[in-house]
């Protein structure tokens, strides 16, 4: 049987060289609108990221990828975004980009325990 839960979900990743079109999956960003979940969480690997290139900015990363985190919990701090409802949060941090952080598809899933389901997820696609 189905779980009673929908949700979507999108892994967060970083390409170093957008010209090259590598990634590294750093984090996942989950969403439910009917039980108003959305969450997010990111682990940056450094020698990993190194690996394909030697001139990233961490500290830009880092306060990118945390903005995530803002965003999803609706806190000030998270600015203008920050402030609409989870579905237009998850719509525009999932939104197709060209830039260094970048997400991938979203996809769509039915769960008992979303928390339980966004960790399981998480050690899948991201650690």
């Amino acid at each position: 049987m189905q779980g009673k839960h929908i949700y979507e979900y999108a892994v967060i990743r970083v390409v170093p060289r957008v010209e090259r079109e590598e990634f590294v999956n750093v984090g996942l960003i989950m969403y439910s609108k009917r039980s108003k979940y959305l969450k997010a969480r990111y682990e940056l690997n450094k020698e990993k990221l190194r690996h394909f290139s030697t001139e990233l900015d961490m500290d830009s990363l880092y306060a990118n990828l945390s903005a995530f985190v803002t965003i999803c919990s609706g806190a000030k701090e998270g600015g203008r975004i920050a402030m609409l409802d989870i579905t237009e949060r998850f719509r525009w941090l999932t939104a197709v980009r060209s830039t260094s952080i970048q997400t991938s598809v979203a996809r769509l899933g039915f769960s008992d325990d979303l928390d339980a389901t966004f960790e399981k997820l998480y050690q899948e696609l991201v650690v």
